[in-house]
C-alpha cells in the first residue's frame, strides 16, 4: 500500500563544479554542468516537496552572488526562468500555498533555496543536519541566510523514519552529519530510490568511489553501499540528483512517475 499518487522531478537548475566535487581525487581536469533537482509528491494527504532547490536571489542579486559564491572562487549556479520552481509548479497546475510538507535531504544551499516560499509548511531534516547547520561554522555550502528564519516550523528526525505509508527516509549519513535519503513507492512504476547526495554521479555507485566532501568517509561508503543493496532488493530504480547524463533521460515536470 501507498499513499503516493505522483512523483513529479524538478529540474531547479545547474551547478558549475570540479569532477573532484562528486568523485573524490578522481577527474580533477573535468568541469561539470550538474543538474540541481527537487522532487514533488502528490500523496492522497496532500503535496510534498522532497528538496527545495537554489536561491534564485543568491544568483540574481550581485552582491549576494560575490558574498555566497564569486568571492570563494566558485562559479555561481545558472538558474534560468524555466527552472525555477514558481514556473515549474504553475505548469502542474499549484502553487508554493499548496505545499504543506517539506522533507530536506540536508541543508547545504543547492537543497534548500525556496524555503523562505515555504514557511507556512513544516519542514522536517534529521537533528544531526539541523545542529551542524546553525553552528559556528558549518562550511562554504551552508548558505544561512536560506534557512534561519523566523517562521520556518522545524520537525527533527533520528535515523530512519516513515513519513507515510510509500515514503520512507534513510539515515545515510556520511556526505553531512544528518543527510537522508528516499525511497518512494509508486502505484504502477513500483519503488524509486533517491539518494540525494550520498552519490552524485552513476559511477559514485558502480564503484563506490566517495563524494568529494565528507564529514565521515566511512559513513559515506556505507551509505553507497546501504542504497546500492537496496536498489538490488527491492528491483529499484535510482534517480540521481547531481548525474549530467542521468538527467536528461528522466521523465522532467510537468511529466511524471505514476
Amino acid at each position: 500500500m501507498t499513499d503516493i499518487k505522483r512523483l513529479f522531478v524538478l529540474l531547479c537548475g545547474f551547478e558549475i563544479l570540479p569532477k573532484t566535487i562528486s568523485t573524490r581525487d578522481l577527474g580533477g581536469r573535468f568541469i561539470l554542468s550538474e543538474p540541481v533537482c527537487a522532487y514533488l509528491l502528490d500523496t492522497t494527504s496532500g503535496w510534498v516537496l522532497l528538496d527545495a532547490g537554489l536561491n534564485p536571489d543568491n544568483i540574481d542579486d550581485p552582491a549576494r552572488r560575490e558574498a555566497c559564491f564569486t568571492r570563494h572562487g566558485m562559479t555561481a549556479p545558472i538558474v534560468r526562468a524555466a527552472h525555477r520552481i514558481e514556473a515549474q509548479f504553475e505548469q502542474i497546475g499549484i502553487g508554493f500555498q499548496d505545499i504543506d510538507w517539506v522533507i530536506l535531504s540536508h541543508l547545504h544551499f543547492d537543497h534548500c533555496g525556496y524555503l523562505g516560499r515555504l514557511q507556512h509548511a513544516r519542514t522536517s531534516v534529521q537533528q544531526a543536519e539541523y545542529d551542524v547547520a546553525f553552528g559556528a561554522d558549518p562550511g562554504l555550502a551552508y548558505i544561512r541566510s536560506d534557512y534561519d528564519m523566523a517562521g520556518l516550523q522545524w520537525d527533527l528526525r533520528r535515523g530512519d523514519w516513515t513519513a507515510m505509508p510509500g515514503l520512507t527516509l534513510l539515515d545515510t549519513r556520511g556526505h553531512t552529519a544528518g543527510h537522508q535519503s528516499a525511497v518512494v513507492e509508486l502505484p504502477g512504476s513500483g519503488p524509486i530510490i533517491l539518494p540525494f547526495d550520498a552519490g552524485d554521479l552513476a559511477e559514485n555507485f558502480d564503484h563506490e568511489i566517495l563524494p568529494g566532501e565528507c564529514c565521515d568517509d566511512a559513513a559515506a561508503l556505507h551509505a553507497i553501499r546501504r542504497l546500492k543493496t537496496l536498489q538490488e532488493d527491492l528491483n529499484a530504480r535510482m534517480l540521481l540528483f547531481h548525474d549530467p547524463v542521468a538527467i536528461q533521460h528522466m521523465r522532467l515536470a510537468p511529466e511524471y512517475y505514476d
